[in-house]
Protein backbone atom coordinates (compact mmCIF):
# COMPACT_ATOMS: atom_id res chain seq x y z
CA UNK A 1 0.00 0.00 0.00
CA UNK A 2 1.35 3.38 -0.28
CA UNK A 3 1.22 6.66 1.57
CA UNK A 4 -2.52 6.74 1.79
CA UNK A 5 -1.94 3.97 4.82
CA UNK A 6 -0.26 6.14 7.22
CA UNK A 7 -2.27 7.28 10.57
CA UNK A 8 -2.90 11.17 10.43
CA UNK A 9 -2.39 11.40 13.96
CA UNK A 10 1.22 12.32 14.43
CA UNK A 11 2.81 15.87 14.64
CA UNK A 12 5.76 16.57 12.30
CA UNK A 13 7.79 17.17 15.20
CA UNK A 14 6.73 13.56 16.11
CA UNK A 15 7.82 12.27 12.89
CA UNK A 16 11.52 13.42 13.44
CA UNK A 17 11.59 12.25 17.11
CA UNK A 18 9.35 9.19 16.98
CA UNK A 19 7.28 9.94 20.17
CA UNK A 20 3.65 9.57 21.34
CA UNK A 21 1.65 9.45 18.36
CA UNK A 22 -1.79 10.21 20.10
CA UNK A 23 -1.79 13.86 19.45
CA UNK A 24 -5.03 14.46 16.78
CA UNK A 25 -4.51 18.63 16.73
CA UNK A 26 -1.51 19.13 14.49
CA UNK A 27 -1.07 15.91 12.55
CA UNK A 28 1.22 14.17 9.86
CA UNK A 29 0.06 11.68 7.68
CA UNK A 30 3.08 8.88 6.69
CA UNK A 31 3.65 8.65 10.40
CA UNK A 32 2.82 5.42 11.89
CA UNK A 33 5.58 5.52 14.54
CA UNK A 34 5.44 3.86 17.49
CA UNK A 35 4.83 5.19 20.59
CA UNK A 36 7.90 4.70 22.60
CA UNK A 37 7.04 5.78 26.10
CA UNK A 38 3.42 3.21 26.50
CA UNK A 39 5.30 0.66 24.81
CA UNK A 40 5.50 -0.98 21.56
CA UNK A 41 2.48 -2.08 19.49
CA UNK A 42 2.90 -4.65 16.39
CA UNK A 43 1.24 -2.41 14.22
CA UNK A 44 3.67 0.63 15.35
CA UNK A 45 6.76 0.94 14.11
CA UNK A 46 9.56 2.19 16.30
CA UNK A 47 12.04 3.53 14.09
CA UNK A 48 9.87 3.50 11.03
CA UNK A 49 6.77 4.32 9.22
CA UNK A 50 4.38 1.65 8.15
CA UNK A 51 1.54 1.67 5.54
CA UNK A 52 -0.66 -0.74 6.75
CA UNK A 53 -1.81 0.59 10.10
CA UNK A 54 -4.79 1.92 7.67
CA UNK A 55 -6.20 -1.45 7.03
CA UNK A 56 -7.21 -1.48 10.79
CA UNK A 57 -8.34 2.40 10.94
CA UNK A 58 -10.13 2.43 7.90
CA UNK A 59 -11.48 -1.20 7.67
CA UNK A 60 -15.35 -0.03 8.01
CA UNK A 61 -15.24 2.07 4.63
CA UNK A 62 -16.23 1.68 1.65
CA UNK A 63 -12.51 1.63 0.00
CA UNK A 64 -11.18 -0.65 2.59
CA UNK A 65 -11.13 -3.72 0.39
CA UNK A 66 -9.10 -1.47 -2.53
CA UNK A 67 -7.10 -0.46 -0.06
CA UNK A 68 -6.24 -4.26 0.96
CA UNK A 69 -4.97 -4.78 -2.23
CA UNK A 70 -2.87 -2.18 -2.54
CA UNK A 71 1.41 -2.35 -2.05
CA UNK A 72 2.40 -1.43 1.43
CA UNK A 73 5.76 -0.30 2.58
CA UNK A 74 7.70 0.84 5.38
CA UNK A 75 9.61 4.37 5.27
CA UNK A 76 12.94 5.00 7.75
CA UNK A 77 15.36 6.55 9.34
CA UNK A 78 18.78 5.80 7.29
CA UNK A 79 21.87 6.81 8.34
CA UNK A 80 25.06 6.92 6.37
CA UNK A 81 27.27 3.95 7.84
CA UNK A 82 24.48 2.62 10.29
CA UNK A 83 24.14 -0.89 9.09
CA UNK A 84 21.37 -1.70 12.14
CA UNK A 85 17.93 -0.90 11.83
CA UNK A 86 17.86 1.31 15.57
CA UNK A 87 18.66 4.81 14.48
CA UNK A 88 19.37 7.75 16.77
CA UNK A 89 16.82 10.34 17.73
CA UNK A 90 17.04 14.40 18.90
CA UNK A 91 16.39 13.84 22.18
CA UNK A 92 16.58 16.50 25.01
CA UNK A 93 17.31 15.22 28.27
CA UNK A 94 17.54 17.47 31.62
CA UNK A 95 20.90 16.05 33.80
CA UNK A 96 21.82 17.49 36.59
CA UNK A 97 20.20 20.70 35.82
CA UNK A 98 21.73 20.94 32.25
CA UNK A 99 19.91 20.75 28.91
CA UNK A 100 21.51 18.40 26.80
CA UNK A 101 21.10 17.06 23.43
CA UNK A 102 21.80 13.76 21.38
CA UNK A 103 24.31 13.32 18.93
CA UNK A 104 22.56 14.29 15.80
CA UNK A 105 23.20 12.10 12.63
CA UNK A 106 22.49 12.97 9.10
CA UNK A 107 19.48 11.15 8.24
CA UNK A 108 17.11 10.42 5.15
CA UNK A 109 14.13 8.59 4.27
CA UNK A 110 13.92 5.09 2.89
CA UNK A 111 10.83 3.61 1.40
CA UNK A 112 11.16 0.04 1.68
CA UNK A 113 8.31 -2.21 -0.04
CA UNK A 114 7.00 -4.74 2.08
CA UNK A 115 4.76 -5.98 -0.75
CA UNK A 116 4.86 -5.73 -4.39
CA UNK A 117 3.40 -2.74 -6.23
CA UNK A 118 0.74 -3.42 -8.11
CA UNK A 119 -0.89 -0.23 -10.12
CA UNK A 120 1.05 2.62 -11.27
CA UNK A 121 -0.30 6.35 -12.41
CA UNK A 122 1.46 8.02 -15.12
CA UNK A 123 0.87 11.85 -15.34
CA UNK A 124 2.47 13.62 -18.14
CA UNK A 125 2.79 17.20 -19.20
CA UNK A 126 0.29 18.31 -21.96
CA UNK A 127 0.85 19.70 -25.32
CA UNK A 128 4.17 17.78 -26.08
CA UNK A 129 5.23 15.62 -28.29
CA UNK A 130 8.37 14.08 -26.88
CA UNK A 131 6.29 13.54 -23.75
CA UNK A 132 3.82 11.83 -25.13
CA UNK A 133 6.21 9.03 -27.27
CA UNK A 134 7.91 8.70 -23.84
CA UNK A 135 4.56 7.91 -22.22
CA UNK A 136 3.82 5.25 -24.54
CA UNK A 137 7.42 3.18 -24.48
CA UNK A 138 6.73 3.65 -20.49
CA UNK A 139 3.31 2.05 -20.45
CA UNK A 140 4.35 -0.79 -22.95
CA UNK A 141 7.79 -1.46 -20.87
CA UNK A 142 5.54 -1.30 -17.28
CA UNK A 143 3.01 -3.57 -18.44
CA UNK A 144 5.02 -6.22 -20.42
CA UNK A 145 8.08 -5.98 -18.51
CA UNK A 146 6.60 -5.64 -14.64
CA UNK A 147 2.94 -6.87 -15.26
CA UNK A 148 1.63 -3.75 -13.05
CA UNK A 149 -1.41 -1.69 -13.84
CA UNK A 150 -1.46 1.59 -15.53
CA UNK A 151 -3.43 4.40 -14.79
CA UNK A 152 -3.76 7.62 -16.64
CA UNK A 153 -5.24 11.00 -17.83
CA UNK A 154 -8.54 10.44 -19.91
CA UNK A 155 -6.75 13.28 -22.08
CA UNK A 156 -3.46 10.49 -22.61
CA UNK A 157 -5.75 7.19 -22.66
CA UNK A 158 -7.58 8.93 -25.91
CA UNK A 159 -3.76 9.78 -27.33
CA UNK A 160 -2.59 6.32 -26.32
CA UNK A 161 -5.88 4.41 -28.03
CA UNK A 162 -6.08 6.82 -31.49
CA UNK A 163 -2.33 5.73 -31.51
CA UNK A 164 -2.65 2.11 -31.45
CA UNK A 165 -5.36 -0.64 -30.02
CA UNK A 166 -2.84 -1.89 -28.31
CA UNK A 167 -3.28 0.42 -25.25
CA UNK A 168 -6.87 -0.70 -24.55
CA UNK A 169 -5.76 -2.21 -20.89
CA UNK A 170 -5.20 0.70 -19.58
CA UNK A 171 -7.23 2.71 -17.07
CA UNK A 172 -8.41 6.20 -16.17
CA UNK A 173 -11.53 7.66 -14.66
CA UNK A 174 -14.88 9.40 -15.47
CA UNK A 175 -15.35 12.57 -12.97
CA UNK A 176 -14.15 13.65 -9.47
CA UNK A 177 -15.44 11.46 -7.23
CA UNK A 178 -13.47 8.77 -9.03
CA UNK A 179 -10.38 10.67 -8.49
CA UNK A 180 -10.90 11.72 -4.86
CA UNK A 181 -10.61 7.01 -4.63
CA UNK A 182 -7.22 7.21 -6.80
CA UNK A 183 -5.33 7.31 -3.48
CA UNK A 184 -6.58 3.77 -2.46
CA UNK A 185 -6.11 2.36 -5.83
CA UNK A 186 -2.08 3.83 -6.84
CA UNK A 187 0.79 3.00 -5.43
CA UNK A 188 3.08 4.65 -7.13
CA UNK A 189 2.86 7.74 -9.37
CA UNK A 190 4.97 8.82 -12.10
CA UNK A 191 5.04 12.07 -13.57
CA UNK A 192 6.71 13.46 -17.23
CA UNK A 193 7.35 16.95 -17.29
CA UNK A 194 8.47 19.57 -15.08
CA UNK A 195 8.03 20.99 -11.41
CA UNK A 196 4.12 22.03 -12.54
CA UNK A 197 3.44 18.72 -13.72
CA UNK A 198 4.22 17.54 -9.97
CA UNK A 199 2.12 19.86 -8.70
CA UNK A 200 -0.72 18.99 -10.27
CA UNK A 201 -0.21 15.65 -9.51
CA UNK A 202 -0.28 16.60 -5.63
CA UNK A 203 -3.13 18.58 -6.52
CA UNK A 204 -4.95 15.27 -7.50
CA UNK A 205 -4.76 14.16 -4.11
CA UNK A 206 -6.46 16.00 -1.39
CA UNK A 207 -5.41 13.87 1.36
CA UNK A 208 -2.99 11.04 1.54
CA UNK A 209 -0.31 11.09 -1.60
CA UNK A 210 1.51 7.94 -2.72
CA UNK A 211 5.04 8.20 -3.63
CA UNK A 212 5.86 10.22 -6.26
CA UNK A 213 8.70 9.12 -9.11
CA UNK A 214 9.25 12.73 -11.02
CA UNK A 215 11.00 12.83 -14.22
CA UNK A 216 12.69 15.48 -15.66
CA UNK A 217 10.92 17.13 -18.76
CA UNK A 218 10.98 20.53 -18.41
CA UNK A 219 12.32 23.77 -17.80
CA UNK A 220 14.16 23.97 -14.04
CA UNK A 221 13.46 20.96 -12.49
CA UNK A 222 13.83 21.52 -8.56
CA UNK A 223 11.27 18.62 -7.78
CA UNK A 224 12.41 16.20 -11.33
CA UNK A 225 15.89 14.54 -10.45
CA UNK A 226 15.18 11.52 -12.56
CA UNK A 227 16.78 11.61 -16.48
CA UNK A 228 13.50 10.37 -18.62
CA UNK A 229 16.53 8.12 -20.71
CA UNK A 230 16.69 5.97 -18.28
CA UNK A 231 13.55 5.54 -17.03
CA UNK A 232 13.56 1.48 -17.23
CA UNK A 233 16.65 1.28 -14.92
CA UNK A 234 15.22 4.33 -12.49
CA UNK A 235 11.68 2.68 -12.21
CA UNK A 236 12.94 -1.09 -12.04
CA UNK A 237 15.40 0.13 -8.76
CA UNK A 238 12.32 2.40 -7.38
CA UNK A 239 10.06 -1.07 -8.03
CA UNK A 240 12.45 -3.16 -6.30
CA UNK A 241 13.61 -0.29 -3.39
CA UNK A 242 14.32 0.56 -0.81
CA UNK A 243 14.76 3.93 -2.44
CA UNK A 244 15.43 7.07 -0.76
CA UNK A 245 12.28 9.53 0.17
CA UNK A 246 11.44 13.26 0.67
CA UNK A 247 8.59 14.36 2.52
CA UNK A 248 7.54 17.59 0.64
CA UNK A 249 5.41 19.59 3.13
CA UNK A 250 2.06 21.39 2.00
CA UNK A 251 -0.11 23.85 3.39
CA UNK A 252 -3.48 23.49 3.92
CA UNK A 253 -5.37 27.04 2.83
CA UNK A 254 -9.10 27.95 4.57
CA UNK A 255 -10.91 31.20 3.30
CA UNK A 256 -13.63 32.43 6.02
CA UNK A 257 -15.80 35.16 5.24
CA UNK A 258 -16.70 37.84 6.40
CA UNK A 259 -20.59 36.69 6.62
CA UNK A 260 -19.52 33.60 8.02
CA UNK A 261 -21.48 33.01 11.22
CA UNK A 262 -17.84 31.45 13.00
CA UNK A 263 -14.59 30.22 11.99
CA UNK A 264 -15.60 26.89 11.50
CA UNK A 265 -17.90 28.09 8.76
CA UNK A 266 -15.27 27.83 5.66
CA UNK A 267 -15.36 26.79 2.43
CA UNK A 268 -13.37 23.76 1.42
CA UNK A 269 -9.87 23.58 2.30
CA UNK A 270 -7.01 23.94 -0.31
CA UNK A 271 -3.65 22.09 -0.27
CA UNK A 272 -0.55 24.47 -1.72
CA UNK A 273 2.66 22.25 -2.56
CA UNK A 274 4.68 25.55 -3.34
CA UNK A 275 3.11 28.54 -2.27
CA UNK A 276 -0.57 30.68 -1.52
CA UNK A 277 -0.38 34.04 -2.61
CA UNK A 278 -2.41 37.56 -1.84
CA UNK A 279 -1.87 40.38 -3.83
CA UNK A 280 -3.41 43.42 -4.91
CA UNK A 281 -4.54 42.18 -8.12
CA UNK A 282 -5.33 45.13 -11.41
CA UNK A 283 -5.48 47.37 -7.90
CA UNK A 284 -3.40 50.46 -8.11
CA UNK A 285 -3.54 50.71 -4.37
CA UNK A 286 -1.23 49.00 -1.98
CA UNK A 287 -2.62 45.55 -0.34
CA UNK A 288 -3.33 45.98 3.15
CA UNK A 289 -3.23 42.57 4.95
CA UNK A 290 -3.55 42.47 8.81
CA UNK A 291 -1.18 39.30 9.79
CA UNK A 292 -1.18 37.05 13.23
CA UNK A 293 0.38 33.85 14.40
CA UNK A 294 -1.62 31.89 16.35
CA UNK A 295 -3.88 34.45 17.47
CA UNK A 296 -0.52 36.65 18.32
CA UNK A 297 -0.34 39.83 15.79
CA UNK A 298 2.66 39.80 13.56
CA UNK A 299 2.29 42.46 11.55
CA UNK A 300 0.24 44.90 8.69
CA UNK A 301 1.74 44.31 5.03
CA UNK A 302 1.75 47.36 3.26
CA UNK A 303 3.11 46.53 -0.08
CA UNK A 304 2.26 44.22 -3.21
CA UNK A 305 1.40 41.23 -0.91
CA UNK A 306 2.40 38.29 0.76
CA UNK A 307 3.90 34.84 -0.01
CA UNK A 308 3.00 32.22 2.07
CA UNK A 309 5.39 29.36 1.10
CA UNK A 310 6.57 25.99 2.18
CA UNK A 311 9.92 24.89 1.93
CA UNK A 312 9.77 23.19 -1.54
CA UNK A 313 8.18 26.82 -2.70
CA UNK A 314 11.28 28.57 -1.09
CA UNK A 315 13.06 28.10 -4.52
CA UNK A 316 9.95 29.42 -6.39
CA UNK A 317 7.94 33.02 -5.87
CA UNK A 318 9.66 33.28 -2.58
CA UNK A 319 12.82 33.30 -3.90
CA UNK A 320 12.33 35.93 -6.30
CA UNK A 321 10.33 38.57 -3.91
CA UNK A 322 13.97 37.90 -1.86
CA UNK A 323 12.97 35.33 0.63
CA UNK A 324 15.52 32.14 1.71
CA UNK A 325 16.29 29.04 0.04
CA UNK A 326 15.25 26.33 2.14
CA UNK A 327 15.79 21.75 2.18
CA UNK A 328 12.44 20.89 1.34
CA UNK A 329 12.51 18.50 4.64
CA UNK A 330 12.80 21.01 7.11
CA UNK A 331 9.35 21.61 8.29
CA UNK A 332 8.21 25.23 8.13
CA UNK A 333 6.47 28.32 6.55
CA UNK A 334 8.03 31.21 4.74
CA UNK A 335 6.45 34.48 5.21
CA UNK A 336 7.50 36.30 2.26
CA UNK A 337 6.55 40.43 1.23
CA UNK A 338 6.07 41.57 -2.21
CA UNK A 339 7.53 44.63 -2.26
CA UNK A 340 6.92 45.97 0.57
CA UNK A 341 6.77 49.94 1.23
CA UNK A 342 9.24 49.88 3.95
CA UNK A 343 13.15 49.22 3.98
CA UNK A 344 12.59 47.04 7.15
CA UNK A 345 10.26 44.04 6.42
CA UNK A 346 12.66 41.05 6.48
CA UNK A 347 11.13 37.48 5.30
CA UNK A 348 10.40 35.66 8.02
CA UNK A 349 10.59 31.58 8.15
CA UNK A 350 7.68 30.50 10.63
CA UNK A 351 7.30 26.79 12.68
CA UNK A 352 5.58 24.09 11.59
CA UNK A 353 3.00 24.22 14.42
CA UNK A 354 1.81 27.72 13.79
CA UNK A 355 -1.05 28.72 12.18
CA UNK A 356 -1.45 31.91 10.23
CA UNK A 357 -4.27 34.35 9.68
CA UNK A 358 -4.15 37.41 7.17
CA UNK A 359 -7.17 39.51 7.09
CA UNK A 360 -8.28 41.92 4.83
CA UNK A 361 -8.90 45.18 7.21
CA UNK A 362 -12.44 46.94 7.25
CA UNK A 363 -10.32 50.52 6.48
CA UNK A 364 -8.88 48.89 3.14
CA UNK A 365 -9.24 50.57 -0.11
CA UNK A 366 -9.46 47.65 -1.89
CA UNK A 367 -9.49 44.21 -1.64
CA UNK A 368 -7.11 41.38 -2.29
CA UNK A 369 -6.91 38.50 -4.26
CA UNK A 370 -5.15 35.27 -2.87
CA UNK A 371 -3.89 32.19 -5.58
CA UNK A 372 -3.08 28.50 -4.66
CA UNK A 373 -0.08 27.20 -6.53
CA UNK A 374 -0.65 29.87 -9.21
CA UNK A 375 -4.22 28.77 -9.93
CA UNK A 376 -7.83 29.12 -7.65
CA UNK A 377 -7.80 32.32 -7.50
CA UNK A 378 -10.16 33.65 -5.22
CA UNK A 379 -11.35 37.59 -4.10
CA UNK A 380 -10.78 38.39 -0.72
CA UNK A 381 -13.01 41.60 0.58
CA UNK A 382 -12.77 43.84 3.71
CA UNK A 383 -13.10 41.45 6.75
CA UNK A 384 -12.41 38.46 4.82
CA UNK A 385 -9.52 35.94 6.09
CA UNK A 386 -6.77 33.45 4.77
CA UNK A 387 -5.95 30.83 7.22
CA UNK A 388 -2.90 28.71 6.64
CA UNK A 389 -1.30 25.89 8.74
CA UNK A 390 0.86 22.61 7.80
CA UNK A 391 -1.22 20.02 6.34
CA UNK A 392 -1.32 16.11 7.58
CA UNK A 393 -0.50 14.69 4.43
CA UNK A 394 2.56 15.58 3.05
CA UNK A 395 4.10 14.69 -0.52
CA UNK A 396 6.75 11.87 -0.64
CA UNK A 397 8.86 12.25 -3.71
CA UNK A 398 12.06 10.21 -4.85
CA UNK A 399 14.99 10.85 -4.68
CA UNK A 400 18.15 10.27 -7.85
CA UNK A 401 20.80 10.00 -4.70
CA UNK A 402 19.54 11.20 -1.60
CA UNK A 403 17.75 14.36 -0.43
CA UNK A 404 20.42 16.55 0.31
CA UNK A 405 22.27 16.06 -2.76
CA UNK A 406 19.23 16.68 -4.52
CA UNK A 407 18.35 19.56 -3.30
CA UNK A 408 22.26 20.75 -3.67
CA UNK A 409 22.14 20.09 -7.67
CA UNK A 410 19.02 21.90 -8.39
CA UNK A 411 20.24 24.94 -6.75
CA UNK A 412 23.51 24.60 -8.38
CA UNK A 413 22.08 23.05 -11.87
CA UNK A 414 18.79 25.15 -11.72
CA UNK A 415 19.85 28.95 -10.34
CA UNK A 416 23.48 28.43 -10.81
CA UNK A 417 23.87 29.69 -7.22
CA UNK A 418 27.25 30.77 -6.64
CA UNK A 419 28.75 30.67 -9.85
CA UNK A 420 31.93 32.36 -9.96
CA UNK A 421 35.00 32.76 -11.46
CA UNK A 422 37.81 31.08 -9.31
CA UNK A 423 40.20 33.81 -8.26
CA UNK A 424 43.65 33.43 -9.61
CA UNK A 425 46.25 31.56 -8.07
CA UNK A 426 49.40 33.77 -9.33
CA UNK A 427 48.04 37.17 -7.66
CA UNK A 428 49.54 39.02 -4.97
CA UNK A 429 49.83 36.93 -0.92
CA UNK A 430 49.97 37.89 2.26
CA UNK A 431 53.80 37.50 3.22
Amino acid sequence: MSSTGCTAETSHREQYNDIDCQRPETSTNLSGTGNQTNGKSEDFLVNGICSHQILQDGAASPEAKAVQNKASFKLSWWCKGDNGDQHKHDIVSFEKGNITTAGRTSKQISLKWESNPQTVLILTKPNSVSVRILCAQMVRWLKEHQKLNIFVEPRVISELLAESSYFSFVQTWKDDSEISRLHSKVDLVVTLGGDGTVLWAASMFKGPVPPIVPFSLGSLGFMTPFHSEHYRDCLDSILRGPVSITLRHRLQCYVIRDAAKNEYETEEPILVLNEVTIDRGISSYLTNLECYCDNSFVTTVQGDGLILSTTSGSTAYSLAAGGSMVHPQVPGILFTPICPHSLSFRPLILPENVTVRVQVPFNSRSPAWASFDGKDRKQLAAGDALVCSMAPWPVPTACSADSMGDFLRSIHEGLHWNLRKTQSFDGPRES
